[in-house]
């Protein structure tokens, strides 16, 4: 396959494509196919088929044109199994009282803050309501804290993050509030990278959020690196003697004048290059494209990475692996519920923070089994990476992104995860979207889903070869995205295996709005008000097979195929 990945064979990816195909992954998280189909109007499903574009990926898994590899997103690599930190610390120990009045907020952050200076482990929080009156934050690497379950362990959050950080306006001006795509009342950050933002958002000097600081200029370079493909797990280096097994680094692309790395993260063609893209300044704000990834081995020159390669390297495009912000990893949040006092929802793009879980500059962290309720907004990937929420569910009097993925996140892995109905009614001038990717965010899966409102919110900021797999989705919500930041879609987005249930488009079926894209097995849907045109001209080389179909296609869950193909 022209790489240096022993992992995966030829013999292993073909003798994987048959059993993946023979038998289907069970779903955890779906409506019945019976139910799917009737609500959809599709009758019956008929008999398993497997897709003639599946029988390509396998021959091709990392540079398929339309289907990307994400067989590794996720904590270390989609691991099944986490880190099991030992149990250091109790957080009644602190002063904690689940009685729902008493503030045990900075009896939570201590007994955190204390897991992160013995060098980790997991923090405990019992049965019972505690109330929080303020972010609840998680700054060291290694430290996990652990509820008695979501049933079990409540978190009651009376204030939001306006009033308890302050307001945060767009860097890009205007009247938008911030807190409608950032933050969390439960924050995974490093602390220094926490303690930078809010200093920021105080003095009202709005920053960056990524992996290279307020201003993106806290990084050095490394080495330069030598022209590679795509799908290359193995790259050549001009120096590695400050690199080491086992270090993260950031692989950083930068655009050139004739946006050819755009245009590549398009597909490249025709369409992408008669594409202007000079006036898309807040796009081009989001380059140059900051990749996280671990060394996994180092023999002279060359470099074996953790992830094959997201995109070529092209000298044009200066590529370096470079220093960044010291990381977030290895830590969690598990078992418990995040229920805000219930306020109205605010309109469109004033949220004032009563927002859920956060992880930003984090890398091989995750969130398990983690109820938000009466959010502004669910969880966030904010410059996140390698990251894993399973197991999440977003419930209440309705939220503004349930999930939001920005900023550069790439290689997460979000399944098993719910969206419910909304309890109350949503008030004028408020939005829905769903399932939020934007900002050149790359390689992301949504996976065994189950959506009772929402839509797949691609964003505009060109984000490029993400999965939406085995979902059910009763598409109600609507995407959004500034003109300024681009296209909807980069190049090889997938659609694989969706279940819309009140069969209403909305980037849903993405065959002639999404270049070199994949819509497999979805049912029959039909336009409604927000008509999407291409932003691309011409012959997009996007594949749809089995349309108006429910359940059918095999594999029935893309990411666990690929997942198998790995083993």
């Amino acid at each position: 396959m022209g790489n240096a990945y022993s992992g995966i064979t030829r013999r292993t990816l073909l003798a994987g494509a048959v059993t993946v195909a023979a038998g289907t992954t069970a779903t955890a998280a779906t409506v019945t196919t019976a139910a799917a189909s009737t609500s959809a109007g599709t009758g019956a499903a008929p008999g398993a088929q497997v897709p003639a574009v599946w029988h390509e990926f396998t021959r091709s898994p990392f540079t398929h044109p339309q289907i990307p590899y994400i067989g590794r997103a996720g904590c270390r690599g989609g691991a099944r199994r986490r880190p099991r930190r030992r149990v250091v610390l109790d957080v009644r120990d602190f002063g904690a009282v689940p009685d729902g009045t008493t503030d045990a907020a900075p009896a939570i952050n201590r007994a955190v803050a204390a897991a992160g200076r013995a060098g980790g482990g997991t923090v405990t929080i019992p049965p019972g309501t505690f109330r929080i009156d303020d972010v609840i934050r998680v700054g060291h690497s290694g430290v996990v804290l652990r509820g008695a379950g979501s049933a079990r362990t409540t978190l009651y959050a009376t204030k939001h993050l306006t009033e308890l950080i302050g307001a945060y306006g767009s860097r890009y001006g205007g009247d938008k509030s911030s807190w409608s795509w950032a933050g969390g009342l439960i924050w995974l950050a490093p602390a220094a990278r926490w303690e930078s933002l809010v200093a920021a958002i105080r003095a009202e000097d709005w920053p960056f959020e990524g992996w290279t600081g307020n201003r993106r200029d806290k990084w050095r370079t490394l080495t330069t690196v030598e022209p590679a493909r795509q799908g290359s797990w193995t790259i050549t280096v001009a120096d590695a003697a400050r690199l080491r097994p086992g270090a993260l680094v950031l692989l950083r692309l930068a655009d050139d004048p004739g946006h050819t790395l755009l245009e590549h993260m398009s597909g490249g063609g025709p369409g992408p290059e008669a594409y202007f893209w000079d006036d898309k300044t807040k796009l081009t704000s989001y380059v140059p494209y900051e990749w996280p990834v671990r060394v996994t081995r180092v023999q002279g020159r060359r470099i074996t990475l953790e992830r094959p390669l997201p995109l070529d390297v092209r000298p044009e495009w200066d590529p370096r692996l470079t220093t960044h912000v010291p990381e977030l990893s290895d830590s969690g949040v598990e078992g418990l519920t995040l229920e805000a006092v219930e306020t109205p929802q605010q309109p469109h793009l004033l949220d004032k923070g009563y927002n859920g879980v956060t992880l930003q500059c984090a890398y091989d962290c995750w969130v398990d089994d983690v109820t938000v309720r009466h959010a502004d907004n669910g969880f966030g990937l904010v410059a996140a990476s390698a990251c894993t929420l399973r197991r999440t569910r977003v419930e209440g009097r309705g939220s503004h992104h349930p999930y939001f993925c920005r900023e550069g996140s790439h290689d997460n892995l979000i399944e098993d995860f719910t969206i419910g109905r909304r309890t109350t009614p949503a008030p004028s001038g408020t939005q829905l979207h769903g399932i939020n990717v934007e900002g050149l965010s790359s390689y992301n899966v949504w996976s065994r889903g189950v959506m009772e409102m929402g839509t797949f919110d691609s964003h505009r900021g060109l984000p490029f070869a993400n999965v939406r797999t085995d979902i059910t989705v009763e598409n109600n919500g609507r995407h959004g995205g500034d003109a300024s930041a681009g296209p909807l879609f980069g190049g090889r987005f997938t659609h694989w295996n969706i279940r819309v249930t009140n069969g209403r488009a909305g980037l849903m079926k993405i065959d002639r709005l999404a270049p070199h894209s994949a819509t497999v097995g979805i049912n029959e849907v039909r336009e409604f008000d927000q008509i999407d045109v291409p932003d691309f001209s011409g012959d997009l080389r996007s594949r749809l097979e089995l349309y108006g179909t429910t359940d059918v296609v095999r594999p029935r869950n893309l990411y666990d195929a690929q997942r198998e193909l790995d083993r």
